[in-house]
């Protein structure tokens, strides 16, 4: 069977944010080349499509392969990760069936306001939070108590998260929001910060969904701040990233266990994710916080999820066969 495994390239300077940001966005091609790795040891013959700034290039190129299926793994295109949903919009319009969640589902997890607003509404578990636009002088509500968190409100990978992005003072509020505003241009998220533990739980499915083994990333002393920040995840060189540990599974009590497991399913569910997923929550006094869900998350060998998927007893080649499984069924039965 031919796939295309499909990817964004990323432009030589960052479009917003910070100059470093781009190593996220460059980590989008390595991630691709161990696809078509696993997938070539699966039989399978799996073909890179680089999705670059010519987007007709890209489609003829496309529709020169006509390949069965698409693993999707673009973030965006060209620098923006707004335009994720539209580069699947781009597959359903060729009608190539691809991997991965819908432009819907892309769309609303991106936008971390509008997915917290969803997972208030059916009454799971969130951080308080509030969105603060260009030029707003009341940035926090009265039931919002200092230590707050400040975020961009549509970006993924932790872009603009450094330890500074935990605030405790309305000065410092108001110049995390202002740096949001002016670096990433787009709104700001401001959440109350959850001092807890920090656990990943990935899911696997379509309609009928798999919770595997939880990850909790464990922040050792020495840090600024407990949290994932840009540094901790992608900057190998730095002390944040080397004092920010995954462990997988993560030790918690048979009762907690069961409860984190039906609030990522249940948000998997309301946001119809689909394929794969991943749910970031923090544990607070039994309760856990849902701070994102995160559709379409990052499935490179060293990530959260192959790292779960292993605990869980699934190899590298027979996770990315097993999304691709999904796939194909859509195709083989496109009424289900």
């Amino acid at each position: 069977m031919k796939v295309a495994v499909c990817f964004n390239r990323a432009p030589s300077q960052p479009v917003k944010g910070s100059a470093t940001d781009i190593i996220s966005e460059q980590g989008a091609e390595i991630e691709a080349i161990e696809v078509r790795q696993a997938l070539s040891k699966r039989g399978y013959a799996a073909r890179l499509m680089p999705l670059g700034p010519d987007l007709a290039t890209f489609i003829s190129e496309m529709q020169h392969l006509s390949p069965a299926l698409a693993f999707n793994l673009c973030e965006g295109f060209w620098g923006e990760s707004r335009q994720e949903m539209h580069v699947a919009s781009l597959f359903e319009l060729m009608r190539i069936p691809y991997t991965g969640a819908t432009p819907l589902c892309l769309g609303l997890t991106q936008d971390k306001a509008r997915t917290k607003d969803l997972l208030v509404r059916y009454h799971l578990p969130t951080p308080k939070y509030t969105v603060a636009k260009p030029g707003q002088l009341l940035l926090r509500t009265p039931d919002m108590a200092f230590p707050l968190i400040v975020k961009p409100r549509a970006e993924d990978a932790s872009l603009g998260i450094t330890a500074d992005s935990v605030v405790t003072s309305d000065k410092a509020l108001r110049e995390r929001v202002h740096f949001i505003h002016d670096m990433y241009r787009q709104e700001a998220l401001i959440e109350e910060f959850i001092e807890g533990r920090e656990l990943n739980v990935a899911v696997l499915g379509d309609r009928r969904f798999e919770v595997l083994p939880i990850s909790e990333i464990v922040f050792e002393q020495g840090l600024a701040r407990p949290i994932v920040s840009y540094d901790g995840k992608w900057m190998e060189s730095s002390e944040e990233f080397a004092r920010t540990r995954p462990v997988c599974p993560a030790s918690l009590r048979s009762k907690e266990d069961m409860l984190i497991r039906d609030v990522a399913l249940r948000a998997c569910k309301i946001l119809e994710c689909r394929d794969y997923a991943r749910v970031d929550i923090r544990l607070r006094d039994g309760v856990p916080y849902i701070l994102e869900v995160n559709a379409n998350p990052d499935i490179s060998q060293d990530a959260g999820l192959a790292r779960a998927a292993r605990a869980g007893g699934l190899t590298y080649p027979a996770l990315i066969e097993r999304i691709l499984d999904m796939a194909k069924q859509r195709k083989e039965n496109p009424h289900a």
